[in-house]
Order: structure tokens, then C-alpha cells, then sequence
């Protein structure tokens, strides 16, 4: 191996990398708030609007990111929808990943005794409050690790965004490659570099975990 080539390069990787922890960070912290609106539209009575987020939910999880990428990039310009490449993927990533959080954060919020909620409500707690104070907290460790591996997977579907020329680490690596012809360098120090994230993403993960279940007994 040229380890000369490596140390070289090294930077151009770390820069690259930064675009991909910019890009997955921010998909996973819109993707939350497009999780709970549907979580929120599914609780309506009004039939319609429940079909429109499962709706919505089964064709995102029905469909690969890569072609919804494609589409929303090379397609959406035919509707008005113009977005740069870096911002499509932040969007397109938020809009799916989000459909699968609602599902995990839906089914830890329904994993907790119905009981409790018709006891807090008979002491008096109004359903906000009950949702807020008793139902959450129980909810929060499944949740945190169930949306913590959806963003795991997050950050390792980001590399799909080089196909939109988004300059992030695989696709820094490919060109480096090019320029090269070092593919075995080049991908080794890509995949230590995806390793470095994804474990720092589990760090993250377990300390919200622990942080989530320190006043319950497990």
C-alpha cells in the first residue's frame, strides 16, 4: 500500500467527510420533526388525513432512497422545484427517514400500558400532559435506540448523494481515485473514515440511552 499517497490525501477525505456528517445531521434533525407531524397526523380523527400520512409512510418505505433522490433532483425541475445538490439531499433524506422514525417512534409510544395513560387521565392530567409526562419518558429508551439505528443507516445511504454530485466522501473518493488510480488507498481510508462516523453515532446514541432510562430500573 502507498502510505505516502494516504497521509496525502488525507485531508481532502476529512474535508469530504464533514460534508457527509453536514448533510446526514441535518436530515436526521429535520427527518424528526417530519417523524413526529405524522405520528401527530395519524392520531386524527378525520379518516382522510390518516390515509394521507400512511399513505405517505408506504410509499417511502416502499420506494429506495436512490431512486427518490433521482427523482426529486432530476424530476422536480419539470414541477418548479429547483434545489441545489446539497440541499436536495438534506431534504430528500429528512422526508425519508422520516417516514421510518414515525413508525418507531408510533410503535414506542403504543408499547406502553395503555393503563397508565387511563390512570394519569383519571387523576386529573389533561392528554398533552399525560403524553408529556408519563407516556415519553417510558417510551424514550425504545425510541432512542430504534431512531438511533435509522440514523446509522441514514449516514451510510448518504453516500448515494455523490450520484447528484454532492461532494461528500465517497464521492471525493471516487475522484481521487480517478486521479490516482489507487483504489485500495483511497477506499480503505474512506471506510475507516464511514467506521470513525458511524461509531461516533453510536456513542451519541448510547449516551442519550443512558442519559433516557437513569431514573428506571431495568
Amino acid at each position: 500500500m502507498d502510505f505516502d499517497l494516504m497521509v496525502e490525501v488525507t485531508p481532502l477525505l476529512i474535508r469530504a467527510a464533514w460534508v457527509t456528517i453536514d448533510i446526514s445531521s441535518r436530515a436526521i434533525f429535520f427527518g424528526f420533526f417530519v417523524a413526529c407531524g405524522l405520528v401527530f397526523l395519524q392520531t386524527f380523527r378525520f379518516a382522510p388525513i390518516r390515509w394521507f400520512a400512511r399513505g405517505y409512510i408506504s410509499v417511502v418505505r416502499g420506494t429506495p432512497y436512490f431512486v427518490q433522490l433521482l427523482l426529486v433532483f432530476y424530476g422536480g425541475p419539470s414541477l418548479g422545484l429547483r434545489l441545489d445538490p446539497v440541499t436536495c439531499g438534506v431534504v430528500v433524506g429528512a422526508f425519508n427517514i422520516g417516514a421510518y422514525m414515525s413508525e418507531a417512534i408510533r410503535g414506542s409510544i403504543e408499547s406502553v400500558d395503555k393503563g397508565q395513560s387511563e390512570a394519569a387521565r383519571s387523576l386529573g392530567f389533561g392528554k398533552a400532559h399525560t403524553m408529556v409526562s408519563i407516556v415519553l419518558p417510558q417510551a424514550a429508551s425504545l425510541m432512542i435506540r430504534s431512531v438511533g439505528v435509522l440514523a446509522i443507516v441514514l449516514v451510510k445511504n448518504s453516500s448515494l448523494v455523490s450520484i447528484i454530485s454532492v461532494v461528500e466522501l465517497t464521492y471525493q473518493a471516487q475522484r481521487l481515485i480517478g486521479s490516482t488510480y489507487k483504489p485500495l488507498e483511497i477506499f480503505t481510508l474512506s471506510a475507516l473514515m464511514y467506521i470513525v462516523i458511524i461509531y461516533a453515532v453510536m456513542g451519541i446514541i448510547e449516551l442519550a440511552y443512558r442519559r433516557a432510562t437513569r431514573y428506571t430500573t431495568q
